[in-house]
């Protein structure tokens, strides 16, 4: 039976309670409807009883009768005229008027954090901005971005460590990327903005992309196998062996940041040079157009018109000897053939004694100094000083010619391998020493009835600034 309508006065307050309704007394359909507005007093049914007490907005649950404040995705800044930090969540408009102006991500990022930036004054082509990732990847690269066109947009969106901050909207921008040139081969390392492509044997130089308007030259090392020392024979020492050829134009005072051999996209292939066995010379390196020469062999001694008391024409040239007629050999030459600057030095001379022999002999030509004359006829002369060079990132030195070999039954001394210690040291009672491998020293000479040292391998080293 329907309830008969009561005045609002029949019931005190809190009188009805649930001790007063039998469980299962009021249906749902015995209400629908018949509950107005005007029946309800304001407030008297809070939000929390209600089943669906809450509203979602951007993914953050609010209860009923609760705030929050909504907003446009990014909170634009004022103009930015020097570098600065970005903070997710707000847009930049960047001047680069009166020079190029580096904006750095946050050093910490979540899913869905927002950067925007805008080219204010329509300057980024003349001045560029950077944009530094601070330990991010961008786009899935570990590198700066670049952006060089005028009137450049952009909106950058975190995602994760492996995408890293990735352009989800983007306008009047050419290539996002930072890198200037793209190349492969070898073994890579990078200093600064600098990468360093070091070959230690053949291989290829391969360059795939140079961004227009970038720097399109690179630096260059090229040195040649070492010459190997010579063989003690009729009774003398074998002389020092000339270093493998050096050539380089780093460091370079004129162009510190871009390199000065010009390159395209394209293919180089890449030689280095083995060093010479004993009494041999070195092979050849090359890259592109550069041609570094092998190290020219230590003379071997002999009796009789014997041409191998002669030292070896190369890079830099090898140590003459005694030949057994009362008379010296020659010197080999260095830089053969000839290039400007020149790739190395003439070989050391071997001095006669009173009586017109000598078991002393030459060292080898280093990259930076002629191989030295026995000082005497009771010593050998030393390997020439090759050349310190640091394009690698770390200072090394190339090229050192060998020292002559020596007698210890005539109290001879062996000369000493190059200053720069490449280059092996000659021996008084033995085999030379070898040269320094992928560093193109001259092996040494040996003393009587020995082998002179094997020459040092050569190596190739380029490097361009990439960013």
């Amino acid at each position: 039976m329907a309830l008969t309508k009561l005045p609002k006065n029949a019931f005190g307050t809190g009188s009805v309670d649930d001790s007063k309704i039998e469980d299962g007394t009021i249906q749902n359909q015995e209400l629908a409807g018949s509950l107005s507005e005007d029946k309800l007093a304001t407030g008297t049914i809070e939000n929390a009883s209600l089943s669906n007490s809450t509203i979602t907005i951007n993914g953050t649950s609010i209860s009923l009768g609760g705030s929050s404040s909504v907003g446009v995705d990014v909170n634009w800044q004022s103009v930015q005229t020097t570098g600065f930090t970005a903070v997710a969540g707000n847009g930049y408009f960047v001047d680069t008027t009166s020079g190029a102006i580096t904006v750095t991500l946050p050093a910490s990022a979540t899913l869905g954090d927002q950067i925007a930036i805008k080219d204010y004054a329509g300057t980024f082509a003349s001045n560029n901005l950077t944009i530094g990732r601070n330990g991010h990847n961008i786009q899935g690269v570990a590198n700066n971005s670049l952006i060089s066109t005028n009137r450049a947009s952009l909106l950058l969106v975190y995602v994760d460590s492996t995408k890293g901050w990735i352009y989800a909207e983007e306008s009047n921008v050419d290539d996002l990327s930072n890198v200037q040139i793209s190349a492969t081969g070898g073994t890579i390392t990078e200093s600064g903005d600098f990468k360093i492509h070091t070959f230690t044997g053949d291989g290829c130089f391969v360059v795939s992309s140079i961004k227009p308007a970038s720097p399109s030259k690179v630096d260059y090392l090229v040195v040649a196998g070492g010459g190997g020392g010579g063989n003690g024979a009729g009774g003398a020492s074998g002389a020092g062996a000339g270093a493998g050829g050096y050539r380089t134009t780093f460091p370079n005072a004129c162009s510190p940041t871009g390199g000065s051999f010009a390159i395209t996209a394209s293919t180089y292939p890449i030689t280095v040079g083995g060093g010479g066995s004993s009494y041999s010379s070195g092979s050849n390196s090359i890259f592109s157009t550069i041609t570094s020469t092998g190290g020219g062999f230590g003379a071997s001694p002999g009796p009789g018109p014997a041409p191998n008391a002669n030292g070896g024409s190369g890079g830099s040239g090898g140590g003459a000897a005694y030949n057994g007629l009362a008379s010296s050999g020659s010197v080999g030459s260095g830089n053969t053939p000839p290039v400007s600057p020149p790739q190395g030095n003439n070989g050391g001379g071997h001095v006669l004694s009173p009586g017109g022999g000598g078991d002393n002999s030459g060292g080898g030509g280093g990259a930076s100094e002629v191989g030295q004359t026995s000082p005497g006829v009771l010593v050998s002369g030393r390997g020439g000083a090759g050349s310190p060079n640091s394009i690698s990132g770390s200072a090394l030195s190339y090229s050192g010619g060998g020292g002559g070999g020596g007698r210890l039954g005539d109290g001879i001394p062996a000369g000493a391998g190059s200053p720069c210690g490449t280059g092996g040291a000659g021996n008084a009672n033995g085999n030379g020493t070898a040269g320094t491998t992928n560093r193109g020293g001259g092996g040494g000479g040996s003393s009587f009835c020995n082998s002179g040292g094997a020459g040092g391998k050569g190596i190739v080293i380029i490097r361009y600034k990439f960013q």
